[in-house]
């Protein structure tokens, strides 16, 4: 529970607390009574109740608020039977309780660090369930075993195989994860983490509205809370990737949104399982996207531009005139795959662009009404040597880039904060860069618009996804080619300022590595295993079957295409020479296979036969009888071969007797006191033993 978040240290402590106590109260007359136990579970129930219905306890939102209060009434519950005198009944009902509260902990917790204490508690519980199976069926064949009114009714928990419980309960575990791997890969989860599903995680603001504010993006470029996992399958040519997510094109001086002519068109799935949002140029390649995307409180779809298609468990997608796409959040993590066409036109196919806008392309070219008369002077010193869209939207680029700084502190303030960025702060970041560039373009009857989503993120290689945090929120700019019906993305904010929170280094930076390659492997086959990840993961499978298939089919071929000439060889087709050498190559070839195998054999036969395996079992296993067993079979088998045969009819000692030999007497007798008398042999006996042994063994030898 402290894991998931529901608890703070101090509510975590004060329950570890009320466990040590109980353990030291245990037996004592200071343990609360059964019924003053009764008493306090049913008085907490409805004060709980009352605590929940005053708000008295502080939640962040109803979601958690319901599971916390439910967490908090379970703990209390386990402490009150903790601290009374318990019976089996009460240990079931602790045992009930440990599972609720792993079964809540579930529902609010999406970490693999969950996943963690989670495999603890299942290996603690087979553990502590086997006991009790041992405890109460000892207790219970005692009770039936001993007489009424006898003094030894009472008596001590039977023993208990400590030394051999973690082994048990380790196999137990194996064998029903056997069993069960199967089903949880038929079974698809449905993607959220349950009660609370991750609630009120993350609060974007930029990328994930319809307005969005000048200076927005630097308080969430300080936020390090991962929004999404993209796996790329190709990355295409391209190295700086950018996540598309909204588009924005009205601005008043402050801030950008979309008008409201933008209506969503609803796209329905396909037969194929594809929801198609697009049409393919088939300049190069599609570029496939798997993308995790943690629970946001905006209904945005993030991907690689421009998104063709997208497969996931959405029975409708929603796009924009503006090229966003949307859908009905249900505030939980989801999964989706998305392919994209990242191809461009040419620059030259740029360049030569000339054609009017049309009507529809106007509210692309919007300013607003007092905007400073000096924006407009200064894209024209820029752009004034430049006779086409693309140069212009170029040298924008590069001269917002050279000529400006990048910072994440708010400077640019008043009335008409994008002229103070540009005049007098000359700092800003993204959004302030790209808002530049957009309305300058304007100024110059270039129509722009504004995107928000989120640069690359961080890769890691281990887990092979692209890592994407807050922190790497961006905004960047797209510019229209009428004649190419063609959005162009430019991105005028300086290098630094487009890989905000760049790869950290150091030991502390790979260990993170592998707990966020932890972390991406628990989402994607626990948390967010729906049915496209079902198929994906069938679908590699039997591409790996295939190719299986395809590499023995072609490693046969290749041994039947040898044959079959070594065979022409043989019969002489290229000459007695040759063929007395294939002859003479096939004979060794032969006679290699039969040594090869009979070392196989003899060395398999040899490792077999060493002692150290049995005793190693037997160390394992702490089964010392079998070892006793084991050290007087051998020397059972060392007198066998000198022809002393142990009759059906006698005893142990008798035949040691009968065989005359001292050391054979010695082992016996511990032998019998080892197997019949529940003796232990120490160290420095077993070494006595094996001597003994050595000294049957040349007895033997020099008669």
């Amino acid at each position: 529970m402290w894991v998931s978040g529901t608890f703070g240290v101090a509510g975590t402590l004060i329950f570890i607390g009320v466990l040590v106590v109980s353990w030291f109260l245990d037996g004592t007359r200071w343990q609360i009574s059964e019924r003053l136990g009764t008493v306090m579970i049913v008085a907490a129930l409805p004060a709980y109740y009352a605590a929940w219905k005053y708000g008295i306890f502080q939640f962040a939102d109803a979601g958690t608020m319901v599971a916390g209060v439910l967490g908090r009434l379970i703990l209390s519950l386990s402490a009150i039977k903790m601290l009374q005198r318990r019976s089996d009944r009460d240990w079931i009902f602790l045992y009930l309780m440990a599972f609720f509260e792993v079964l809540l902990a579930a529902g609010l917790s999406i970490s693999a660090f969950y996943f963690a204490s989670f495999v603890l508690y299942v290996f603690v519980m087979a553990c502590t369930i086997i006991v009790f199976e041992i405890r109460k069926t000892g207790h219970r064949t005692l009770a039936a075993t001993t007489p009424p009114g006898s003094l030894n009714t009472v008596a001590e928990s039977p023993a208990l195989p400590m030394r051999r419980l973690p082994g048990t309960a380790a196999g137990l575990i194996a064998f029903i994860i056997v069993l069960a791997i199967p089903l949880f890969f038929l079974l698809p989860r449905v993607g959220g983490a349950g009660i609370g599903g991750g609630l009120g995680r993350v609060s974007a603001s930029s990328g994930f509205s319809d307005t969005v504010r000048l200076g927005g993006i630097g308080s969430i470029q300080q936020n390090d809370e991962v929004v999404m996992r993209v796996r790329l399958e190709s990355e295409g040519n391209d190295s700086r990737l950018k996540w598309r997510g909204v588009a924005l094109d009205t601005f008043d001086n402050k801030s950008w949104s979309r008008t409201k002519a933008a209506a969503k068109e609803p796209r329905m799935r396909s037969d194929r399982d594809i929801i198609q949002l697009d049409y393919a140029t088939g300049r190069e390649a599609l570029t496939v996207q798997t993308i995790y995307l943690e629970p946001l409180d905006a209904p945005v779809l993030f991907a690689l531009p421009k998104a063709v298609g997208v497969q996931g468990n959405f029975p409708v997608l929603f796009k924009d005139k503006q090229g966003s796409i949307t859908f009905n959040r249900v505030g939980e993590r989801i999964s989706y795959k998305v392919l994209s066409d990242r191809s461009l036109p040419s620059p030259d196919e740029l360049r030569a662009d000339r054609s009017d806008y049309g009507q529809e392309i106007y509210n692309y070219l919007q300013l607003p009404e007092d905007i400073d008369p000096r924006i407009s002077d200064l894209a024209r010193q820029i752009t004034a040597t430049f006779r086409n869209r693309y140069d212009k939207a170029s040298a924008m680029e590069s001269y917002l880039q050279g000529s400006y700084g990048y910072t994440l502190e708010m400077k640019a303030s008043g009335p008409q904060p994008l002229a103070d960025f540009l005049f007098n702060v000359r700092e800003g970041h993204c959004e302030y860069f790209a808002t530049a560039m957009a309305i300058m373009l304007r100024t110059q009857g270039i129509a722009t618009r504004v995107v928000n989503g989120f640069s690359q993120g961080e890769y890691n290689e281990t887990a092979d996804v692209w890592v994407v945090k807050q922190k790497n929120a961006h905004s960047w700019v797209e510019v229209y080619f009428p004649d190419e019906n063609a959005w162009v993305p430019f991105d005028p904010t300086p290098f630094s300022g487009q890989t905000a929170g760049g790869s950290a280094v150091g030991i502390t930076a790979a260990f993170g590595k592998y707990l966020e390659a932890l972390e991406t492997f628990w989402i994607q086959y626990f948390v967010a295993f729906d049915n496209q990840e079902q198929r994906s993961l069938f679908t590699s499978v039997r591409r790996g079957f295939s190719d299986y298939q395809s590499k023995t089919s072609g490693f046969m071929e290749g041994v039947g295409e040898s044959l079959s000439e070594w065979w022409k060889e043989v019969r002489g087709e290229k000459g007695i020479e040759t063929s007395l050498a294939a002859v003479g190559r096939g004979i060794i070839i032969l006679l290699s296979v039969v040594l090869g195998v009979f070392l196989v054999v003899w060395l398999y036969r040899k490792i077999v036969k060493l002692k150290v395996w049995q005793r190693l079992w037997n160390r394992a296993l702490g089964n010392s009888n079998a070892a006793i067993v084991e050290f007087y079979q051998r020397m059972l088998t060392v007198l066998a071969e000198k022809g002393y045969v142990r009759e059906p009819h006698q005893t142990p000692l008798e035949f040691a007797y009968t065989v005359g030999t001292p050391e054979a007497v010695m082992i016996t007798q511990a032998y019998n006191e080892v197997r019949f008398g529940s003796k232990r042999l120490s160290g420095d006996e077993e070494n006595r033993i094996e001597s003994w042994l050595k000294d049957v063994r040349l007895r033997d030898r020099n008669e």
